[in-house]
């Protein structure tokens, strides 16, 4: 009996498992992971402003896998690819005939001086990117009545990039319902050299922040969180001064994945951006956030991955060449408040243009425009994720990305002929 190991028993880990464990009759197939908590991560955002309670984004995941998958429970210690052995803290060892990494990022404040201090410390030093940052966060919100607060990206990549803009927009609402907006100055901390990397989205989310006043600070590269002044210092030697921070920390993969010789500088598995297999073993692929592909780290990103990933890898087991390729679709709906939402939908070589979605002339969601529909999607895809998406089921829509509605005079030809491929 052959033997698959995914590590990582979150989006990408459990869809993969689910899905191969229908696949794969004569197969034993094992998910690792530290605990049995799975996390709806895009709930993180919406526990601050009580959207949400911690046991709405939290399931068992013994639960959210199927019957046929195996679930240890258990801190991997390293992978040795040259003997195809896992090495869990415990002791325990699992050998494998192919391996899966699906292990994401985690929200390493260690990596910025004084941030980590802030945060176990500093009553004014707070994140969203983790369950118990964003519980915590939560009850400041509550205490909070006037000041300044600060939204800063330390580095990019992150988790879900638009995430921090949405907590911007989302403040703002809060704020308003709360009759104290006017007692609250809000400043945007970015390292990019706008409030998004995409020119065109990055028009429509700084419009969006302008009509909020909340200001915008560009290209702010983070040195150092002065958790006795209460500011943040920039490299260039820029401080802002804050009441609230709310710390979007450095992004990283695993420990063990570098430890291990799979790892880059930020603990990514680097590997083929078209079929996710490793560029350093034939046998192991790394899927959603632990890899390095230059796509967004986002669930929609690993949802197209994970749909192309299925029928790479059955014609990767049986020596056949994988046809498919990725082409880092990614679509993401972003809170505006109000009850309204935007949504994009790009690709590595498409960036965000307006028109409508998932079908033309009928949408029924708006590319780049607020609208009510969008953020009933956003609030329904909770339901999507936990009922379709985790069981394995087809979502119907495409993996790859369609020109199709979407406003492509604002592309060049150069730019449509690259899309093409």
């Amino acid at each position: 009996m052959k033997k698959l190991l995914v590590l990582g028993g979150g989006t990408a880990g459990t869809m993969s498992a689910n899905r191969l464990a229908h696949l794969l009759k004569d197969w034993k197939v094992t998910v690792v992971d530290r605990d049995d908590n799975h996390r709806y991560q895009p709930g993180f955002l919406f526990m601050p402003f009580g959207t949400y309670s911690p046991d709405q984004i939290t399931r068992s995941r013994r639960e959210t896998l199927n019957k046929k998958v195996n679930l240890v429970l258990g801190e991997i210690d390293r992978i040795d690819g040259d003997s195809n052995k896992v090495f869990l803290v415990d002791g325990s060892e699992f050998d494998y005939d192919y391996l899966i990494i699906a292990t994401g990022v985690s929200p390493r404040a260690d990596q910025t001086d004084g941030l980590a201090e802030g945060l176990s410390s500093n009553d004014a030093v707070h994140e969203f990117y983790s369950y118990e940052g964003s519980k915590a966060l939560a009850e400041r919100l509550k205490r909070f009545d006037a000041g300044n607060v600060v939204i800063n990206i330390v580095e990019m990549p992150i988790k879900c990039p638009v995430a921090p803009l949405e907590f911007a927009f989302l403040a703002d609402d809060y704020f308003k319902s709360r009759g104290i907006r006017d007692k609250v100055t809000m400043t945007y901390v970015t390292p990019l050299g706008a409030a998004f990397t995409q020119p065109i989205a990055a028009q429509a989310f700084g419009a969006t922040l302008e009509e909020k006043s909340i200001s915008v600070e560009p290209d702010f590269m983070l040195m150092e969180v002065d958790n006795d002044t209460n500011e943040i210092i920039s490299f260039d030697e820029r401080r802002i001064p804050f009441d609230l921070l709310v710390s979007i920390p450095v992004n990283m993969g695993q420990d063990f994945l570098t430890a291990s010789g799979l790892g880059n500088e930020l603990n990514l598995v680097p590997v083929d951006k078209f079929t996710q297999l490793s560029n350093k073993y034939s046998n192991v692929f790394a899927l959603g956030d632990a890899n390095n592909i230059p796509a967004s780290k986002a669930g929609s990103v690993a949802h197209f991955e994970v749909d192309i990933f299925i029928e790479n890898f059955l014609e990767h087991i049986a020596g056949k060449e994988m046809t498919h390729r990725f082409d880092g679709h990614a679509n993401c709906f972003i809170e505006t408040g109000g009850g309204k939402a935007m949504l994009i939908d790009f690709n590595y070589n498409v960036e965000p243009l307006p028109g409508r979605y998932p079908y033309p002339i009928v949408g029924p969601m708006s590319l780049l425009k607020k609208t009510r529909m969008n953020h009933m999607g956003k609030m329904a895809f909770r339901w999507v994720y936990w009922n379709i998406l985790m069981p394995g089921r087809q979502m119907p829509v495409p993996a790859h990305m369609s020109l199709s509605g979407k406003n492509t005079d604002m592309l060049d030809e150069a730019k449509l002929a690259k899309a093409a491929l």
